[in-house]
């Protein structure tokens, strides 16, 4: 690596670190030309009183915070982290549930593979009760169905005499499959409270509808129905946007197994998910008043009219936990005013409560001339969850380097993320980020040693999955 090279990696990294730990706060109104700080720092602000560790008008408790309270004059980049968690509902029983299990049976996933998930299928089948509906689609070139009908025992005997018969043939019609699954779920759609597809596959989508957004308005389509999509994949060969793609439009969840023998573990972790449902057509907004704009939503899709910037977030069920991490830039104005961030509003349809609920809650910044302040007063947890993200968006960033062939470059991404979370152990202590680092530690020594196919797809997929989670995505993550 000659001079210039180095001199430009270790000038990124630096950015990375300041963007997380706040020192733009430190240099920015140097930096954008505002007035230089006065050599003697005034007397520190008055303390902002403290927010409430949490806000809930419902079955979802709000908990948020910003990375900075304190910030000086002039702009400032902060995060703003929001954690979402359905309530616990100890000893309730379970909602019946209108499921469809759509399963691969491409040429792709014969032998071990198939055998897997119509094990794993028998047993989804033993975990029904006879209230509960299911419908089991099986999808190659063309679809196969078992129409939905309620899992009483004679019913399930037909069910698991019905997987017997499954057998591969034909590409990979995922189209074809989700509709297939959507017409079965719909005809019993308003009998149930809990409709929800769970999609199986191993591969690309060959046949049917091929192209990614037109799969990814179908799943739009069947959430606005009132019906979930969970995606599963299996293996190393199928599409992992796509499919991460298929459960965040359809507001379920995405599962990753590289062995088709966990499939039964999962489908019970999504069957508890489906019928413990606490809230749906969750949606988080952020009202930026005049003088604070959105940097970007880490993770999320968003969508902004005026000064409202929404994003879709998925069902939750009892439990749930899930983040939302935010950078919105901040102009200081006067030492010792309290500045506006951002106003927060949740919306979503209370299942407990079977209305609409609406949760809000405000952030405010502190403006100081104290640097010393500004440092003293950081957020150890919201600077862990923003290196988190950041580090987010650098994983997924090396996994696609590295699916390119670009090794050393996904290497370097990578050590931006150690030198990321190696600062902000200095701010919120070694152990706040001691298993960040060692995931950092395995996915380096990951792609180092990955030298064929199979080895660089399985990296692909675990970093990607892993970058989910990382972003906030911890319950809607298998």
């Amino acid at each position: 690596m000659n001079k210039t090279t180095t001199l430009l990696a270790l000038t990124g990294g630096l950015a990375l670190t300041a963007l997380v730990l706040g020192l733009p706060q430190l240099t920015a109104p140097l930096l954008h030309g505002a007035t230089p700080l006065p050599a003697q720092p005034s007397p520190p602000p008055p303390a902002l009183p403290s927010p409430p560790p949490s806000t809930s008008q419902g079955s979802l408790a709000m908990t948020s915070r910003l990375s900075h309270p304190y910030i000086i004059p002039g702009r400032s980049d902060l995060f703003v982290t929001v954690d979402l968690q359905g309530q616990e509902v100890p000893g309730a029983k379970r909602s019946p549930v209108n499921l469809a299990l759509i399963i691969d049976r491409s040429g792709s996933m014969s032998g071990y593979k198939l055998e897997q998930a119509k094990q794993a299928a028998r047993q989804l089948v033993k975990m029904l009760k006879d209230e509960d509906r299911l419908a089991i689609v099986h999808y190659g070139s063309d679809v196969k169905s078992l129409p939905g009908m309620r899992a009483t025992p004679a019913n399930r005997e037909r069910m698991v005499q019905y997987i017997e018969g499954i057998w591969d043939e034909g590409g990979t019609n995922i189209s074809a499959g989700l509709l297939a699954g959507q017409a079965q779920v719909e005809a019993a759609r308003s009998d149930y409270r809990v409709n929800r597809l769970i999609l199986i596959s191993d591969g690309q989508p060959t046949e049917g509808s091929t192209d990614a957004g037109s799969l990814q308005q179908l799943a739009k389509d069947i959430r606005a129905q009132g019906m979930t999509v969970s995606s599963i994949g299996v293996g190393t060969d199928f599409n992992e946007d796509l499919m991460q793609a298929f459960a965040e439009y359809g507001a379920g969840a995405y599962g990753f197994l590289e062995d088709a023998g966990q499939l039964a573990t999962i489908f019970q972790k999504d069957l508890q998910q489906a019928t413990t449902q606490v809230a749906r057509n969750v949606e988080l907004s952020f009202e930026l008043p005049e003088g604070v704009t959105l940097g970007e939503v880490l993770g999320y899709r968003s969508s902004s009219a005026g000064n409202t910037v929404r994003v879709a977030l998925p069902d939750f069920s009892a439990g749930q936990a899930e983040r939302v991490v935010a950078r919105v830039v901040v102009t200081g104005a006067r030492v010792g005013q309290a500045v506006d961030v951002t106003g927060l509003k949740l919306a979503y349809t209370d299942l407990l409560k079977d209305k609409t609920v609406g949760t809000t809650a405000r952030l405010s910044a502190m403006v100081t001339d104290r640097r010393e302040e500004v440092l003293a007063r950081q957020d150890k947890d919201a600077t862990v969850f923003a290196t988190r993200a950041r580090s987010a968006q650098n994983l997924q960033k090396a996994a696609e380097a590295l699916k390119l062939g670009r090794k050393d470059e996904a290497k370097q991404l990578i050590q931006q993320n150690q030198q990321m979370f190696h600062e902000a152990a200095s701010v919120a202590g070694a152990p706040a980020v001691a298993a960040d680092m060692a995931e950092q530690d395995a996915a380096m020594a990951e792609y180092e040693s990955a030298g064929n196919a199979y080895e660089v797809n399985t990296a692909v997929k675990r970093s990607k999955t892993q970058a989910l989670k990382s972003f906030g995505r911890m319950g809607s993550t298998y």
